[in-house]
């Protein structure tokens, strides 16, 4: 059984999804795995949150315990003795400390890249606004206004796919591909009544992902997440298999 290598609360987790053709991914998909759809749609999910009580194989790292990430992700899958693994592929980690990103690139062969970051949580009777935002030339921001009452995730709905892939999975090159598990309980959401995406997605991700500067979310959800567990993770004995 592999050991818990970082615990940490994930929260206020506000999810853009995005309706994309497969073969824009393709070129980013780890060998070994395949995209993972929901009803014959192919999504990648622009989510911002706030890490908090952050822990590194149980030690708290000054300055390192609370901070924001904000990452592009997408959807994969692969069956591994007769069990389906759902996880994720991350394009990119925005995170605003240095440190971060240069331990999870050098060791883990991540996408992380560091930028001035911040964030807002403002909570009323009535309504709970959220928002996260960071610097790259420009600011870019994510910001909804929800119900300030969460509810539970209905069983087989698009929510439920996004927020329960428990493996994260990491090209490392041609044939390499690594693997680990992240443990966390079911979520409630907060219902979304507005939301703001201020991103140039060419400018930060790069050409391949222009195209979402003029292409709405087909769903935005703001989750209010829970304390998680990453294990630690080793490279896929046969990573040219599906």
């Amino acid at each position: 059984m592999k050991k818990t290598f970082l615990q940490a609360e994930w929260r206020k987790l506000i999810m853009a999804n995005y309706r994309v053709d497969p073969q824009v991914l393709l070129p980013f998909v780890p060998d070994g795995t395949e995209l993972d759809l929901w009803n014959g749609t192919c999504y990648v999910s622009l989510i911002g949150f706030l890490f908090q009580n952050t822990r590194v194989k149980g030690i708290r790292v000054p300055f390192h315990t609370n901070f924001e990430e904000v990452n592009l992700r997408f959807y994969v899958k692969r069956q591994e003795n007769g069990v389906t693994q759902r996880g994720v592929v991350f394009l990119k980690e925005i995170v605003p400390r240095l440190a971060i990103s240069l331990v999870a690139n050098t060791l883990y062969g991540e996408h992380y890249e560091t930028r001035s970051m911040r964030h807002s949580w403002q909570a009323t009777p009535t309504a709970l606004e959220v928002s996260y935002a960071w610097k790259q030339k420009n600011w870019h921001s994510l910001r909804v206004t929800a119900d300030p009452r969460p509810v539970p995730i209905a069983v087989g709905s698009e929510e439920e796919f996004i927020t329960e892939h428990f493996w994260g999975f990491t090209r490392l090159g041609a044939g390499q591909t690594s693997a680990y598990e992240v443990a966390h309980p079911r979520w409630e959401l907060y219902p979304v009544r507005e939301y703001t995406v201020e991103v140039d997605f060419e400018a930060v991700y790069g050409p391949a992902f222009g195209f979402l500067n003029q292409t709405e979310p087909v769903s935005v959800f703001l989750a209010e997440g829970s304390e998680i567990l990453v294990k630690g993770g080793g490279r896929l004995s046969n990573p040219l298999t599906v």
